[in-house]
């Protein structure tokens, strides 16, 4: 026995079909460019660079040197790292992207994925020597 639908009847099914992958879509696409700016690089405490700080809370906030070399029996480490951003601003951006997704049914994807991938944070690099015990003498910042 076959189903025979008049003109009517499959429009309107066609409708119906229509309206259910719209929410599916907007679930499904949703979140690319909300995951990136929540998995977003965080910020460095920069203000911990000051003369006087021991080695270890460099590393802790900074992560192991790229390289550490000694220049005149002192060790001279070179911190490089993307300067990411706060839970604020990770946050309100991941909220901004979920609110636009909705309000265009996933379109804004599109322009929010490229944009996330290219505001990833700042690639940086100091150089820091220290004293004989490991405390921070003196800082610059250099090319990464």
């Amino acid at each position: 026995m076959c189903l025979q639908l008049s003109a009517v009847n499959r429009s309107l099914l066609l409708s119906l079909l229509a309206l259910a992958a719209v929410p599916s879509a907007v679930v499904t696409f949703t979140g690319c460019a909300v995951s990136m700016a929540v998995d977003q690089p965080t910020k460095k405490n920069l203000e911990i660079l000051e003369v006087g700080v021991h080695r270890s809370y460099l590393i802790a906030e900074f992560g192991m040197p790229a390289s550490t070399r000694w220049i005149n029996r002192r060790r001279v480490d070179r911190f490089e790292f993307v300067q990411g951003y706060s839970r604020s601003q990770k946050a309100g951006r991941a909220l901004a992207h979920g609110a636009a997704d909705l309000a265009t049914g996933g379109i804004w994807e599109a322009v929010a994925t490229p944009t996330e991938g290219h505001f990833s944070g700042e690639h940086v690099a100091y150089e820091v020597s220290y004293d004989e015990q490991n405390r921070v003498r003196r800082f610059r910042e250099v090319d990464p």
